[in-house]
């Protein structure tokens, strides 16, 4: 293939990768949409109705489905940016990856805590991104001095 036909494909690939991004963003923001709406009506309804069972796992699950949505959130904004730079930043990737393991230490189920190798393993992990994005923030300023 000459150069002429590597570069009209790469711009035929690169529009499809577009078209699919955008097609996810749509989705995502629409899953998202909805996922609000019924958090607000199934919460609503609960305190409404006085049925609302904050202390016996209520509230741990309102702060699941929460952080979930913001890690949705999150995850629209990785793809906008995407559209937009054209490149995966990656501190935003990692800041979703935070959320994501943060979430599932606060709902893990009372007792978990007696397992050491899960804990630890939650421990390497969050050591394992925070020490990643530290990395990539110290390579952006060491880039920016330069």
């Amino acid at each position: 293939m000459d150069q002429f036909g590597d570069k009209r494909f790469l711009s035929i690939v690169h529009g499809y990768e577009r078209l699919l991004a955008k097609l996810l963003a749509l989705l995502l923001a629409v899953v998202i949409g909805f996922a609000v709406i019924e958090l607000v009506v199934e919460s609503s309804i609960k305190i409404a109705r006085f049925q609302t069972d904050w202390f016996e796992g209520g509230l741990i699950q309102l702060l699941d489905r929460l952080l979930m949505i913001f890690i949705a959130l999150e995850v629209l904004q990785n793809v906008t940016a995407y559209l937009r730079d054209q490149v995966v930043q990656i501190e935003l990737v990692l800041l979703t990856a935070m959320t994501a393991v943060a979430r599932k230490v606060i709902v893990l189920p009372p007792g978990t805590e007696s397992n050491p190798q899960l804990m630890a393993g939650f421990g390497v992990i969050v050591v394992g991104i925070a020490a990643a994005y530290w990395l990539v923030k110290q390579a952006r300023h060491d880039q920016q001095s330069a």
